[in-house]
């Protein structure tokens, strides 16, 4: 059974009224929670799952109230990845194309569909890596193949201890999406990752642990509760110096040291004005906790 919707959702642009929408964004204070809501599917990217979770995220990105973000699945999944049946529509109209139309249909729904993944790329994986605000994962159950790839793009994962994860393109003769031959390389190294992509190997959460993929592994009935609280207190945190950590964290990935360290310096200084800053420096005088405000 589908969980209620509570606070915010995404309104479905295909499916009737009635139905519920396939992803749910949830207030909760300072935290927004989205989860993906296919459970009967284990949340493959089908229906409208995709465009709604592009539009959950950038609900939660552009709200200044929204501190952190944190992801989950209903049901027993997390994400089981793409959709199977989809991929085969995909297939039977390039095969129609061919046939009714000739070699020029193909290449031009072949550039659609290029253009589109290339969209959702930017809006589901490029967003959680560069958003100004902390993610989190909340891996509840099986995150494969592009469900992977999404865990991977957040800027930290929380385990099930009844999460498993894998790669599994190989199994429907797919290179991989949304990003997760660049991070998973960057967790574990290069010579794993690879393995994990060629072989297409399914690893529990403590497997995933000892491969720096999950940063901890959660009680599976007090994932949510425990997740939640964990993602309350980074949204008690300061923000703006959160926002400033990702980008340089991001730099590190492809500068030099001296391009990393003149932008550390430029940040530094900058905070060093900040509101949250001065608190912290007031706290710290007055020996009490600061009460960041996220600016």
């Amino acid at each position: 059974m589908r969980p209620p919707a509570s606070g915010l959702t995404i309104p479905t642009t295909t499916q009737p009224e009635t139905a519920m929408p396939d992803v749910l964004l949830e207030r909760r204070d300072a935290l927004a929670l989205i989860t993906l809501n296919r459970p009967e599917t284990l949340n493959a990217m089908g229906g409208d799952l995709v465009p709604q979770l592009a539009e959950a995220l950038a609900a939660a990105e552009a709200d200044p109230t929204v501190r952190c973000v944190a992801i989950t699945g209903a049901g027993r999944a997390f994400c089981a990845g793409g959709d199977i049946r989809g991929m085969q529509e995909r297939n039977d109209r390039l095969a129609r194309a061919a046939a009714e139309a000739g070699p020029g249909a193909i290449v031009a729904e072949l550039d659609r569909l290029v253009a589109e993944l290339r969209q959702r790329h930017r809006e589901i994986t490029l967003r959680i890596h560069t958003m100004p605000k902390p993610v989190v994962a909340l891996v509840n159950g099986p995150a494969v193949g592009a469900g992977f790839a999404i865990a991977l793009a957040c800027d930290i994962r929380l385990a099930s201890e009844r999460a498993r994860f894998g790669a599994a393109f190989r199994n429907v003769g797919l290179p991989g999406d949304f990003g997760g031959s660049y991070f998973l390389q960057r967790l574990c190294g290069p010579g794993l990752a690879r393995e994990l992509y060629f072989t297409a190997e399914i690893f529990d959460a403590t497997r995933a642990l000892e491969l720096r993929i999950v940063n901890r592994i959660l009680p599976h009935d007090e994932l949510l509760g425990q997740g939640l609280d964990y993602c309350r207190r980074l949204a008690e945190g300061p923000t703006a110096a959160y926002a400033r950590m990702k980008e340089n964290f991001n730099l590190a990935e492809t500068a030099t040291l001296e391009q990393l360290l003149d932008q550390e310096a430029l940040y530094q200084r900058l905070a060093g004005f900040s509101a949250d800053s001065r608190e912290a420096v007031t706290a710290f005088i007055e020996k009490r906790e600061p009460r960041f405000a996220g600016r």
